[in-house]
Order: structure tokens, then sequence, then C-alpha cells
């Protein structure tokens, strides 16, 4: 196919019907430049520089920016104004190994600070080899699922994050209309985006406790309703599409709807401590938000590991493949087999894999034994055991996650782990800060493993679509991780010598500190909260067997409502556009240009995150606390239905193709 068409083709989002066949943009008989020293080079320091802002950002607020689509848009642009030839394969690498980023900061600051903040020792290159490690584990895990996921199940995961970048890659390169739509959906969103967070000129969030009986009834019975007004987040709902927006939502209204309100009528009087940390206020002093992260969270974790387990049986059948793969590869003699795949099916062999795998867990051994992290040789084998299970199993979970909703629910498998981490190191004779530092360390692996495995079935989706040569993508991926996991660790260093992350003024990093905050009672004598994880586990249990998909419900109840309400804004609109008309061409044709306006939002509420994080580091505050504090909520409403009128407008006035 012509590298300069403007868009996918027609079947690249549904499933295929019998003997039909997905054909990528770039001819998989043809060669390209993929990895030239310009598209290296550029990958290299795209990863250095969105390393650095999304570690800040994320240690100041939480938040961790994928950053696939700014690179995206970057690589775009610098191929086009240096006018080189076969930009798009170049660009495929470029945003591939600068993605390394998100994926690697996500892993690293959820674990890692809470060394600090507990304040135990350990050193840089102990933090450096958890990442890289972690890394390199969840590249090699997840290639033999590489077939499975972005080939065998095309057309039934939405995958909302690697759709929104093709469109960019593929935009950019053709031009057209095409472009222009994304173009001026990414100028709306964008900006919208950078006038809430910058300026503050209207609320991020609207709540229903803007108005005096929500006030009540979130005081009361707890009982309040959040919704995000961004652009991103909506355009995130429109790719998803209903079904999975609705039953994301169907997770958070049952916890915030019916869970909350409950407990704080069963309980509101009593004080709650199931992890012994000294909790001394009565559920009925809670708001509802320190309710959900306080208990209601847990029952969406146990949901969550719970369907994870439920797909790894259901996807036994996938593993057995790839562990036959790698047994009949191993037998085959030299020379010996098949004539040579097709470029666009080529993965790094599966000999080198599981060599692969061997080693970088024989190196995790020799880390955890002889690197400081335990006390001997029992523990750190121990140690390996829990980070090869947890590491190989959970692979497909996070993949399945980032494929449904774009969201890696990476947070709660790693809260997880660290708990069973900590619970048998425990058990084996590690306590205090030793054995809270190894847990982290542990953590710190299984977390990036999960992080750069899910980020990386995105990475693989866009080279399908586009026609990369998967065994390129591969290769290069190792070199994203390593580079980032030594930059976001320096970072790290910097800021914690900078800011800290306890005392006044110190970066608030929420996950490192939730991971503290469970750990350090376990090492103490202190317990999990397992009724809530076994509350959750049931509701999995349920829904399963009512035919309900379970990790997408799971990962409502571990989201908070306010990022999960707008998906099902975005899934309505998604339906209405395509669903209006008798004529199916022109449905395809309005959902086709409601899934470029959706990505120009996500594309640009992304770039402009990035500049808000560049003016919070050069500490430019030009936000109006005052306005916002009294009037932005009661305006939010207004811009957000003009954003919904103009993506609704734009896609219904298409004509058929």
């Amino acid at each position: 196919m012509d590298s300069r068409q403007t868009g996918l083709p027609e079947n690249a989002h549904r499933e295929l019907r019998p003997g039909e066949e997905y054909k990528p943009i770039l001819d998989p008989g043809g060669k390209y430049a993929e990895a030239t020293p310009y598209s290296v080079a550029l990958g290299i320091l795209m990863v250095i520089l969105f390393s650095a802002a999304a570690a800040y950002l994320g240690l100041k607020v939480g938040q961790v920016f994928e950053a696939a689509i700014p690179i995206a848009i970057i690589a775009v642009g610098l191929t086009g104004a240096l006018g080189l030839k076969q930009g798009l394969p170049q660009n495929v690498i470029i945003q591939s190994i600068g993605g390394c980023s998100g994926a690697v900061v996500a892993g690293a600051i959820f674990t890692l600070p809470a060394i600090y903040i507990l304040g135990v020792e350990v050193g840089f290159w102990q933090m450096v080899l958890s990442s890289l490690l972690g890394g390199v584990l969840g590249i090699l895990f997840l290639i033999p699922f590489r077939k499975y996921f972005v080939k065998e199940m095309h057309g039934k995961y939405p995958f909302p994050e690697a759709t929104a970048t093709t469109q960019v890659l593929i935009s950019g390169e053709g031009g057209g209309s095409s472009a222009k739509t994304l173009i001026t959906a990414g100028l709306i969103g964008g900006l919208y985006d950078f006038a809430v967070a910058t300026f503050g000129t209207w609320a991020e969030t609207v709540s229903t406790t803007v108005m005096g009986w929500g006030a009540a009834l979130s005081d009361k019975a707890k009982l309040v309703l959040k919704m995000n007004t961004g652009a991103a987040v909506l355009g995130l709902g429109y790719i998803i599409g209903l079904k999975y927006a609705f039953i994301i939502c169907c997770g958070s209204f049952l916890v915030w709807l019916v869970i909350i309100p409950l407990m704080n009528l069963i309980w509101g009087a009593d004080v709650i401590d199931l992890m012994g940390t000294g909790v001394t206020q009565t559920i009925g002093q809670m708001a509802p938000e320190q309710i959900f992260k306080d208990y209601a969270r847990h029952i969406g974790i146990g949901g969550i590991a719970t369907a994870g387990i439920i797909g790894i049986i259901k996807s036994f059948g996938v593993i057995r493949s790839a562990a036959g793969l790698a047994v009949s590869e191993f037998k085959r003699k030299s020379g010996a087999g098949t004539a040579a795949a097709v470029r666009t099916e080529e993965d790094i062999p599966m000999k080198t894999i599981v060599f692969g795998v061997v080693i970088a867990l024989l190196c995790i051994f020799a880390f955890f034994a002889f690197g400081g992290v335990v006390n001997n040789i029992w523990q750190a084998l121990i140690g390996l055991l829990v980070v090869a299970v947890v590491s190989f199993l959970f692979t497909t979970v996070a993949a399945n996650a980032i494929a449904i909703v774009g969201t890696n629910p990476v947070s709660g498998m790693t809260l997880m782990t660290l708990i069973i981490a900590s619970l048998i190191l425990v058990a084996v004779g590690l306590k205090g800060n030793t054995g809270m530092a190894a847990a982290l360390i542990i953590g710190g692996v299984v977390c990036t493993a999960l992080s750069v495995a899910g980020s990386f079935i995105t990475d693989l989706k866009i080279g399908y679509w586009v026609g990369s040569t998967p065994k390129v993508q591969e290769k290069w991926k190792f070199l994203g991780v390593a580079v980032s996991a030594v930059t976001v660790c320096g970072v790290m260093l910097i800021l914690n010598k900078t800011y800290g992350f306890t005392g006044d003024n110190a970066l608030v990093a929420p996950q490192a500190n939730a991971m503290a905050a469970v750990i350090q009672p376990m090492f103490s004598g202190g317990g999990a909260p397992w009724l809530l994880y076994g509350i959750g586990a049931a509701i999995a249990l349920v829904l399963n067997f009512c035919k309900v998909p379970a990790l997408p419900f799971a990962l409502g109840m571990f989201i908070p409502i306010d990022l999960n309400l707008p998906l099902l804004v975005g899934g309505a609109i998604s339906w209405y556009v395509g669903s209006r008309s008798k004529d199916a061409a022109l449905n395809s044709a309005r959902s086709e240009k409601g899934t470029l306006i959706a990505s120009g939002f996500i594309a640009g509420g992304a770039l402009m995150g990035v500049v808000s994080a560049i003016l919070k580091f050069a500490k430019v505050d030009v936000f109006m606390n005052a306005w916002a504090d009294s009037y932005g909520e009661a305006v939010a409403i207004v811009p957000y239905l003009a954003l919904i009128a103009y993506m609704l407008y734009a896609a219904m006035k298409t004509e058929k193709k």
C-alpha cells in the first residue's frame, strides 16, 4: 500500500470477516528505513527529555502522562521539516523508543520514592537496576504474546492510545483532510486543557458538591458524583466506545453509589483499621474520597487481581502455545524449518527470548543476593520466584488493560505484589528497614515489568497497523528502557535532594506514599485488608459467571469516578455518531471522522500536559486560585458542553466516501 495514504484501512478497527485479511499501510514485502541513525538518536533524546518531565509531574501530582503521542507529534514535525524520505517507518521507531519514558517512570515512581519516605538505605544503582531489569523482563515476557494481542484479537479491543498515536503518525505523513481534522481537534483540545491546567479558567473536575443539596448528601450520606471535564479524557471515551465505557462506569457506580454510602450507613460511628496503620477517624468523619482511598479502592484491587487470574486461566491456551513454540525452536536443527516469515511477522527468535529471560532472571537473582537487597541466597531465591511468577502471569493482564481502556492498573497490581512479597519476606525472616527495602526493590522490578509490558503492546499495535517490522521495534525497545531507567532514577535523586518526599513543600508522590503506608505495618506486625480484597474477588467471580468482562468492571472500581464518567460521555457520542443513519457506509465515515477528532483531543491534551509540566517545573504560577475556587465548577459545564457539541457537529457533517 501507499505510504502516503491519510488513514488506516477500513477494516483496521473491526473484526475481520472469514477469509478477510488486514493489509497494513506499508507493504509487508517491501524494505523500509526504520532504525536509522536519525530515528534512534531522536528516540534517545525523546526518552531522556520525557523521562525527566514525566518523573517530575508524576511525583508532583501523581499523574504520569503517556509520552507516545507528544513524541509522535514532534517526530512527524521534525521529519517533515527535514524533508526525510520514508518518514513514517522511522517515526514509528522514534515514538517506540521515546515511549519507554512513560512506562519506566510509572514503574519507578510508584514504588522507589517510598524508599526515601520510609528512610531506608538504597543506593542509586540499586534503583537503576530495579527499573532496568524489570523493564527488560517486561519486554521479554510480552513478545511471545504479540501475535495474540495485535493479530488474533484484531478488532476485539479498541486500543485507544494506539489509535490516537497511529492517527497522528499517518495524518502527519500524508496530509490532506485527515491531517486538517486532527490538527484542528488537537488545537481545540490542547488549548482547552491548557486553559484548565495552567490558568484555572474553569474547573478540571465538576462535582455534585458544588450545589447545596449535593454538599449535604456528600457530608451525611457520603454520596457524591464527580466528572473530569478534560478534552483528552472525553476523546479517550470516544475511542473506548460505549460497551467498555459502560462496564467501567458500572464498577464506579457500585463503589461510589452503593459501597461507600453503605459503609457509612453500617459503620459510620466506627473506627476501622484494617492494616494497623493507626487510623483514628470514624467512617462518618471521612469524606467520600477518603473512604474510597482508604477502603473501597482495595475492593477494586482484589477485583483486578482476580480478574487477572481468570484471564490467565482463560488464556492458558495462548501461554501454552507460546511455550510450545519455544520448545519447538530448541528442538529445530540449525538451518531447518519453514520459509522465512513475512517482514511484518518477524519477531526476535523465541530461542533468543528464552535465553534472554534466563539471563535476566539470573541477573535479578545476583542483584538480590549480592547487591545488598536481601541477607542470604535463600531470601534472594524467594524474591526471584515472586518476581518471575507475578511478572509473567500479570503481563497479559497489563496488556489487556491497555488494549481495553488505555490505562494500566499497574499501581493496583503492584500493591498486591508488595503485600504478597512482604508476607513471604516476613515469613523467611526479613524485618524492619532491610525487609521494607527488599520489598520495595522487588515491587519496583515487578511494577516496571508490568508497566513496560502494557506500554509495549501499544507500540506493537501501532507497528501492526502501519506495517513496521516487529523485530526492529523489539530490539530497540531495550535501549529505550535502559536510557529511561538511568534518567528517571537520576531525576528522582535530584528531586529528593531539592524537594524531598516528606515534610513541608515536599513532592506528594501519592502512589509511593500508599505503598509505604501498606508495607510499613506489615514489617511491624500489621496486616493487609484481606476482607476488602475478598469482596473484590467475589465480585469478579460473579461477573465472570454472568459473562460480564470482569477486568474493565474492576478497573472502574479502582480508578476514581471522575476519570470514568467522561468515558461514558465519550462512549455515548461514539455510539450516536456511528448509528444515526440507515446507511452503513455513512455511519462508518462519521465514526472514522469522530476517531480523528478524539485522537486530536488526546494528542492536544497530552502535548499541553507536557507544556504545563515545564511551566510548573520553572515555577511559573499563573493559576487563578480565587476565581477557580469561587466560580470554576459553575463555569466548567458550559465549555464542556460546547466541546461535546463541536465533536458531534464535526463528526455528523461528514459525507460518506
